[in-house]
């Protein structure tokens, strides 16, 4: 994963679709949440969730930002841009 670098600072401007694949699955695990509660809670369809995780679309770049600031800013997920750091 190449995520070191580019999450220093927040995002990079034009992330691969895969990498925010993998973020988004992982930012899910973190919350421990099925796809269903994910989908309800951020408004969103969970068919559309799952085509992001499955890497059929890539979901847009700033909605992946703003999922990350509400769920460290509820204090549901704790540091997890920090995870980017470490790898």
């Amino acid at each position: 994963l190449q995520y070191k670098d580019r999450w220093k600072g927040g995002l990079s401007i034009n992330m691969e679709k895969e990498e925010m694949r993998e973020i988004l699955i992982r930012l899910r695990g973190v919350t421990d949440w099925s796809q269903k509660d994910f989908a309800k809670y951020f408004h969103i369809p969970r068919r559309t969730l799952q085509e992001w995780e499955l890497g059929n679309r890539k979901m847009p770049e700033y909605l992946l930002r703003l999922m990350i600031y509400k769920l460290e800013n509820e204090n549901i997920v704790k540091d997890f841009s920090k995870i980017f750091e470490e790898i």
